[in-house]
């Protein structure tokens, strides 16, 4: 698919073929979509970026929530917080599903720590990274203050987005 591909789409089309990009938030395609038509990746992209910055903290807040803890295992999730295939692919290819027993068991314990402190889920572009570059950010992030970390968080996102438009679009 190329973006002239996309901008012929109509709006439910258009949110099967997006609506993944945000995890579990279609709604950021399904008010994208009214943009079109987009000149290029990086004003579909804008586009997407600018409808979470719009956002209502209530949604932006489930946008972060609906992303799953990294590292975790298939079976050690509720429904709910299944990871998706891009998420799992994604997790895959920065080696978080081969880690060491212990390596698991600080990811969990640095996870269930971050949430407790901003009540969303640890959130970074795992492409490019290694497992002890998720760790480290991970450990470094843990000291942010609230209002400082959901900005990060939400950045992360935006490059996730970016990330898996790119593999979407030719």
């Amino acid at each position: 698919m190329n973006i002239e591909d996309v901008n012929l789409l109509d709006s439910s089309g258009f949110v099967t073929a997006l609506g993944w990009v945000f995890e579990g938030s279609p709604w950021v395609a399904e008010r994208a979509w009214a943009l079109r038509p987009f000149s290029s990746l990086d004003a579909l992209h804008r586009a997407m970026v600018r409808q979470v910055e719009t956002a209502g903290a209530d949604e932006q807040l489930a946008l972060l929530r609906a992303h799953p803890d990294l590292g975790v295992k298939y079976g050690n999730l509720p429904p709910e917080r299944s990871l998706s295939d891009a998420s799992s692919r994604e997790q895959s290819g920065a080696g978080l599903d081969s880690l060491t027993e212990s390596e698991h068991e600080r990811l969990r314990a640095l996870n269930a720590g971050y949430f407790d402190k901003f009540g969303f889920p640890f959130v970074v572009a795992v492409k490019g990274r290694t497992t002890h570059d998720i760790l480290d950010a991970l450990e470094r992030r843990l000291t942010s203050p609230r209002d400082e970390e959901q900005r990060e968080a939400l950045k992360q996102v935006f490059q996730i987005a970016r990330f898996r438009l790119e593999d979407a679009i030719s």
